[in-house]
């Protein structure tokens, strides 16, 4: 029989007794328990610790062993959609979501349901986590649904009736001096747990109407407000004369909807920012837009500002930060210097001092083209660093285009001469496509990277593909369905409801596919990165189907009195001159990349020197693997996690479903496995009864054309 150690004796009572302990409780115990023998058996906080490194110090599955993995258990969650969730383990309790959003908790040990909440409503927003407060005693579990934050009883999964309004608190009240109903919020990454707080980010729309992209803090007992901080100034308040006069009155998002992470020891919440709305046509946001585009370093107990870094000026480019930072330890001249890292879709990690700012690598303001576009003023200048080197190509040229056949290269180059093409920070021009490189969906994405911190080495996973944006003029004499389509619906499903091939569904016919029930649930409570329009209701909901049908808007489609509500209400107070044309993915004519490989990659970065200790292409398309085109790389989604047994474990990749592990010094495959979907999600190790495990979530929402389902996969040693 196996030795038991006093701290898996300890974790066996704990589990038995029903207790959940706080991180410092179970750091403070592992570290005189000896880490080094086994580490933290649990994953109890969203990316596996408050300082959101993707860490675990178990050492049981190793780089000698790792490729002896098999699948130990599987959840199949019974429903279709995404799932995105890095899931919760404390003791034998796994908690994670359903794509429906219902939250479950499931024995970690064999994936046996043990509860399951269901918050009356179908939402099919991303959910990526749960929050776990505790002080030792007793537990509260938070969990976003729709536009509510609930508060769970972990033991059960009832709602914790104390807290707010039966339970819940609707995360729209008091970011809008309307009605809160008629906007959209949503928890797309977990709040962050702090003494008797959670702090909370949303996620909001890209464009008009969104709300105010406040964080705020709340009262993990009663649900009540403790501090905001306006991530988009108020007069007097730091950062206000990088707006227009009044901007903050009627602006929206600048929101945190990727998450935080947390000093404890030192009360600093860092959160990253999105960009404000309207995302590529900022004639009415002059200016700098502080703090849109930021990572913000507020103290934890007050919400107050403590220093900043805007990474994008006046941001139309959709440039937000896409994950949470990381915290570490780097050394500098013979010194530790606790650090910030912060990944960016544009393909560059920021480091910087934790408690000033300061950053690590140099940052060069460097100049970047004036627009074309009337009414618009691009910033003069963007902050670049002078190391790392970016971990995704920065510029689209001729001779990186597919050469996959010479039909494709060819259809490419000839797509090539019509857009203008010069790198990054290039402003939209009026009915032209611009090239973004990496493209909308990153460089790096939400999954956000993992961090040794015993080495100081960030693992970041990467998307490489091109994209396309442009601009075109709102042309008056639109109908209600018409003007609501165009100005919320043709960003992501194109002026002509056709979509973007692998990104964006085709919107054409789609009531052949979808009755008028099914399409306005979808409008009202939104699906995977389509966000929710509970506002378009009655006579606009009406005008807005008869649009998706037919793209027409018919004569008697309405009665005249709900035909003029509906006009009235259809567009802002003030329709801007020009809309965006559309996400484009720039994929060729058999729908691959119209670049040359690679299309995805992992990057390990020493981020004591900046310097790189190596990338390998991640991801691979099996049709054309078959065909001896390998190593391609391919579009990911989740991050990786690394372990003190010298291995990086990470899925991500849609078409070949497989999740890998890595030795972490070198970037040698040492094992793959493929799973019954895509995990496009973020893996958790954890230990329980002396056998550590590793979990995903797996699902196949982003690969339509692959199995559809959602199921966790664990595996273990045999």
């Amino acid at each position: 029989m196996r030795k038991r150690t006093g701290w898996y004796v300890l974790a066996v009572l704990v589990a038995a007794s029903g207790l959940r302990l706080s991180q410092d409780r179970i750091v403070g115990l592992a570290a005189t328990a000896q880490v080094a023998k086994g580490g933290v058996p649990d994953w109890p906080t969203y990316g596996g610790g408050v300082a959101g490194q993707r860490y675990s110090g178990l050492t049981q599955i190793n780089a000698s062993n790792v490729k002896q993995l098999k699948v130990a258990w599987t959840f199949d969650a019974r429903e279709e959609g995404g799932l995105q969730t890095n899931p919760l383990i404390v003791g034998r309790m796994l908690y994670g979501y359903t794509p429906s959003q219902k939250v479950i908790a499931l024995d970690a040990a064999t994936g046996k349901e043990l509860w399951r909440f269901d918050p009356g409503s179908i939402g099919r927003q991303p959910t990526r986590g749960l929050s776990l407060w505790t002080d030792g005693k007793s537990s509260i579990l938070f969990a976003g649904a729709l536009t509510n934050l609930y508060a769970l009883d972990p033991a059960t999964g009832q709602p914790i009736l104390t807290f707010g309004d039966g339970g819940k608190i609707d995360l729209r009240k008091g970011l809008t001096e309307g009605n809160p109903s008629n906007e959209f919020a949503a928890l797309t990454s977990p709040g962050v747990i702090y003494k008797n707080m959670i702090m909370v980010g949303f996620r909001a729309p890209e464009a008009e109407p969104a709300l105010h992209g406040d964080i705020r803090a709340f009262d993990v007992h009663t649900g009540e407000l403790r501090w905001t901080f306006h991530t988009i100034p108020h007069p007097g308040e730091y950062g206000y004369e990088t707006w227009p006069k009044d901007a903050w009155k009627v602006t929206g998002a600048a929101n945190n909807w990727a998450g935080m992470v947390l000093d404890e020891k030192r009360g600093i919440l860092f959160a990253p920012t999105g960009s404000a709305v309207n995302d590529f046509y900022g004639y009415d946001r002059i200016g700098d837009d502080l703090f849109a585009n930021t990572l913000l370093a507020l103290d934890a107990n007050t919400g107050k500002r403590i220093w900043h870094f805007q990474a994008v000026h006046h941001d139309i480019w959709d440039r937000d930060f896409p994950s949470p930072p990381v915290l570490l330890t780097v050394h500098r001249d013979g010194k530790a210097v606790d650090a910030v890292a912060q990944t960016t879709k544009h393909g560059f990690v920021f480091l910087f001092e934790r408690s000033t700012g300061k950053p690590l690598f140099p940052i060069v303001e460097m100049p970047f083209p004036a627009s074309d576009v009337p009414g618009e003023k691009a910033a003069a200048t963007q902050p670049l660093p002078t190391l790392p080197a970016p971990y995704a190509r920065q510029m689209l040229t001729a001779d990186i285009l597919t050469t996959r056949t010479p039909e494709a290269h060819a259809w490419a180059l000839e797509q090539f001469k019509t857009f203008r093409s010069a790198g990054q920070f290039v402003p939209f021009s009026v009915d032209k496509q611009t090239v973004v490189f990496p493209g909308f969906d990153g460089g790096a994405e939400w999954g956000g990277p993992a961090v040794d911190p015993t080495s100081g080495v960030i693992y970041i996973n990467s998307n490489d593909l091109a994209w396309t944006g442009g601009l075109t003029e709102n042309k008056p004499g639109g109908g209600v369905g018409s003007t609501l389509y165009q100005s919320q619906c043709s960003a992501c499903h194109g002026a002509d409801r056709k979509g973007s091939p692998g990104a964006f569904p085709s919107l054409v016919d789609m009531d052949k596919r979808l009755s008028d029930t099914a399409i306005a649930e979808v409008v009202h409570t939104g699906r995977g990165r389509m966000p929710a329009f509970p506002g378009v209701a009655d006579a606009r909901l009406e005008a807005l189907l008869n649009y998706l049908k037919t793209g027409n808007d018919p004569a008697g489609s309405a009665n005249t009195s709900s035909k003029r509500e509906a006009e009235s209400e259809a567009a802002p107070a003030v329709m801007a001159k020009y809309r965006f044309t559309g996400y484009r993915k720039f994929l060729d004519t058999d729908g691959y990349p119209a670049v040359d490989p690679p299309w995805g990659t992992l990057n390990a970065i020493d981020l004591n020197t900046g310097k790189y200790l190596w990338t390998i292409p991640l991801g691979e398309y099996p049709e054309l693997s078959v065909k001896g085109i390998k190593d391609t790389g391919s579009e990911n989604y989740g991050g990786p996690i690394v372990t003190a047994g010298g291995v990086v474990i990470i899925s991500g990749t849609i078409y070949d479903r497989k999740i890998r592990a890595f030795d972490s010094r070198t970037g040698k495959l040492l094992w793959e496995s493929v799973l019954p979907y895509a995990g496009n999600a973020t893996p958790a190790t954890y230990m329980i009864d002396g056998k550590q495990y590793v979990v995903i979530a797996t699902s196949g929402a982003r690969d339509p054309k692959g199995p559809q389902g959602a199921a966790y996969v664990a595996f273990a040693l045999p």
